[in-house]
């Protein structure tokens, strides 16, 4: 049996924040959970786009709010886990959606490549500042987005901002959903092994039409690429398909601590939620330990579950 929208609980009295809630995936997320009862935190950079998404899940009878959230600068995500707390005091679901892809050599605030800074190092500063919460709420589950491309990626822990090797706009998008990935499953063990009633999955959304692809060929500001995208939109599965395996990760009694979640159609790029696959370099206990630490080292943030 394919599993649906329609095999969500009732979310009632359940409390979501949803990172990049302000269109595609997260967006899609935020309002689906919202219809089914939960209080959902949408938690966005851009402060209009913010509000028209807001306007979306109510309109869909959620109850919703917003929170100022820029994951490339480290003090923003600082601010938003205060404002979370003190907001809140349980968090049943982090889902940790947005992202950037294949983006240009870039710098965040704090001066890390781009796409590791906001896709892994500012998702894990967050998770780790709302452990508190998720601690203290039965159940929490944390749910971080993965990508297909996490198997092109390879984690350089000596140079992971490009500073010294030749920087790939596909490389390091691959590199940072490898550490994605890596984050999802060591969380996991820290978190059993600390004996925290939290559980950590990752999902990925297959090729789905989301604005990552025409935002990339904007920043290249590449004619080709801009056709690329489109072609690529055209053969790509809908956002309402894309979501369902976050959906799934975030609200499925079925679901694993530590395990990957993906479409079941073709090569994992379209389809309803199930088990997904994963690269060698993605069970490397080894690299997700180090990685854990060398993240607590560039971000500041002491790492929970120590």
């Amino acid at each position: 049996m394919k599993w649906t929208e329609a095999d969500i609980p009732d979310q009632a009295g359940r409390t979501v924040l949803v990172t990049g809630a302000n269109s595609g995936l997260g967006l899609r997320t935020a309002e689906v959970l919202g219809a089914k009862g939960a209080r959902v935190l949408l938690a966005c950079r851009s402060p209009e786009r913010g509000r028209r998404a807001l306007e979306r899940v109510l309109a869909g009878g959620g109850s919703a709010e917003l929170v100022a959230l820029d994951l490339a600068d480290l003090a923003s995500v600082r601010d938003a886990a205060a404002a979370v707390r003190e907001r809140a005091d349980k968090l049943d679901v982090l889902v940790n959606n947005a992202g950037v892809m294949a983006v240009p050599l870039g710098r965040t605030a704090d001066g890390f490549e781009r796409q590791f800074g906001t896709n892994h190092l500012g998702h894990a500063a967050l998770t780790w500042q709302l452990m508190p919460l998720l601690r203290a709420t039965p159940g929490a589950r944390v749910v971080t987005l993965s990508s297909l491309a996490h198997r092109i990626g390879s984690l350089d822990l000596a140079d992971p901002d490009y500073e010294v090797r030749r920087y790939s706009p596909w490389g390091a998008y691959g590199q940072s959903k490898l550490a994605n990935l890596l984050f999802a499953r060591e969380l996991d063990r820290r978190c059993r092994s600390a004996g925290a009633d939290v559980t950590s999955v990752a999902a990925h959304p297959g090729l789905t039409a989301t604005e990552l692809s025409t935002n990339m060929a904007r920043a290249h500001r590449n004619p080709l690429l801009s056709l690329g995208a489109r072609i690529s939109d055209l053969i790509a599965q809908n956002v309402r398909m894309g979501a369902l395996p976050q959906l799934y990760a975030a609200t499925s009694a079925d679901v694993e601590g530590g395990a990957f979640y993906g479409p079941d159609g073709f090569r994992g790029t379209r389809g309803y939620p199930t088990r997904a696959g994963s690269s060698a370099a993605a069970h490397d206990e080894l690299a997700a330990g180090r990685l854990w630490d060398l993240t607590a080292k560039l971000t500041g943030v002491a790492p929970d579950p120590s």
